[in-house]
C-alpha cells in the first residue's frame, strides 16, 4: 500500500536549519508531483512547496521562498525539504503529499 514516511523534524532555534525527508513506497514515485504542506497549531493546512516529476520545476509559498529548498531523488523514492533561517512561525507538523496521499507528518518546533 502507499506509504509516505516523513522524518528529520525536531527542535531548532530561530535562524537554524533542518532537513526533512519523506520516504515513499507503494506507488510510482517518479510520476508524481510532490508537495510539502504544513499545519501550525490551531490552523489549517498550508501548502509549502512543490516539485515536478523530474525536478525541473519547483514552487514555494511566499512565506518560505528564499529560505526553503525542495528536492527529490527518484532513484531513492525520497523527497526532501531543506529549511534554512527558520522562524518561530515555521513551527508546524510537516507532511509530504502525493496526489491525495499524505504521510503522518513530522513536527518542527522553532523557538529560542
Amino acid at each position: 500500500q502507499v506509504q509516505l514516511v516523513e522524518s528529520g523534524g525536531g527542535a531548532a532555534q530561530p535562524g537554524g536549519s533542518l532537513r526533512l525527508s519523506c520516504a515513499a513506497s507503494g506507488f510510482n514515485f517518479q510520476t508524481y508531483i510532490m508537495n510539502w504542506v504544513r499545519q501550525a497549531p490551531g490552523k489549517g493546512l498550508e501548502w509549502v512547496a512543490g516539485i515536478s516529476q523530474s525536478s525541473t520545476v519547483t514552487n514555494y509559498a511566499d512565506s518560505v521562498k528564499g529560505r526553503f529548498v525542495i528536492s527529490r531523488d527518484n532513484a531513492k523514492n525520497t523527497l526532501y525539504l531543506q529549511m534554512y533561517s527558520l522562524k518561530p512561525e515555521d513551527t508546524a507538523v510537516y507532511y509530504c503529499q502525493a496526489g491525495d496521499w499524505r504521510g503522518q507528518g513530522t513536527q518542527v518546533t522553532v523557538s529560542s
